[in-house]
């Protein structure tokens, strides 16, 4: 029986990930940091281990053919790549939309620094490139239950998607063949506003909300003292900025792979409507 090993199994997109697998006859495995607070499905092997600790690795890997790979926004650390490797012969890894690194040239994210590992490996992989989650709109929540999101560029038209979809993409790259090295584009199946997705999110839980545009210099001022990184903040107000003009591009890469389109920005704000509230 083929083993099946997720990282970030208590996560957002994990969570699914495991439900999903769990009926599929693939012998399931998640890996936590707490695995008495793990909660998850009746059948699923859990085991304690942290990507920070590559030694920790040890028992998760044994046995495992395929393995999901969520980075916690970490420093890359090639020992944990090389762990994997010397076990897994297929790693599906969840990135973001990047470009491919030239031999020698210079990585940009973290992600690109992994994504040159697992290539690196020698094992078989897949790139789960997803544009920007909707959940990231959680971060409006408190100005949601005020009644008015404060926030730079209204008209910025973003391509969301649904971590559920995500899920289930992963679940049949990791179950079925035919992916290897493939660069799946991961989006939502429109494009809208800002502004707009704060209305739906206002019709989801059932309460009239305000969009007022905040000035990108006090924007730029407020998201630095609470994320204390300027350089990312200016790569966000900067990617903003250009979805005005030019949207947010959409791919039909979830429903190609799935047989269904993928979920609308509407079904996630009514899935989480009472984190809003």
């Amino acid at each position: 029986m083929t083993t099946i090993l997720v990282t970030g199994a208590t996560g957002t997109i994990g969570r699914h990930l495991v439900s999903a697998l769990a009926g599929t006859g693939f012998d399931v495995r998640a890996l936590v940091r707490d695995p008495d607070r793990a909660a998850l499905p009746g059948g699923v092997e859990v085991v304690r281990g942290d990507l920070t600790s590559p030694q920790s690795l040890k028992a998760a890997l044994r046995g495992v053919e395929r393995v999901y790979l969520m980075w916690p926004g970490i420093p890359a650390d090639p020992r944990a790549v090389e762990a994997i490797a010397e076990h897994a012969r297929h790693m599906v890894y969840l990135s973001t939309d990047v470009a491919d690194l030239a031999d020698g040239e210079r990585a940009t994210s973290f992600h690109q620094e992994i994504e040159r590992q697992i290539r690196a490996s020698g094992r078989a992989w897949t790139f789960l490139r997803a544009i920007d989650f909707a959940t990231n709109t959680l971060g409006w929540a408190d100005q949601i239950r005020q009644g008015v999101v404060r926030w730079p560029y209204g008209r910025a038209s973003r391509s969301l998607i649904h971590e559920r979809d995500i899920a289930d993409v992963a679940s049949l790259v990791l179950t079925s063949d035919g992916h290897e090295g493939a660069r799946y584009v991961l989006t939502g199946p429109e494009s809208i506003t800002h502004a707009e997705q704060v209305r739906i999110i206002g019709e989801a839980v059932g309460r009239e909300v305000r969009w007022e545009d905040l000035p990108p210099e006090t924007a730029r001022a407020q998201l630095t003292a609470a994320w204390g990184n300027p350089a990312f903040v200016e790569a966000r107000l900067a990617a903003w900025r250009s979805f005005v003009d030019t949207p947010e591009r959409v791919t039909d890469t979830v429903e190609r792979l799935l047989g269904r389109p993928a979920r609308t920005f509407r079904s996630w704000a009514h899935d989480h409507a009472d984190d809003f509230r």
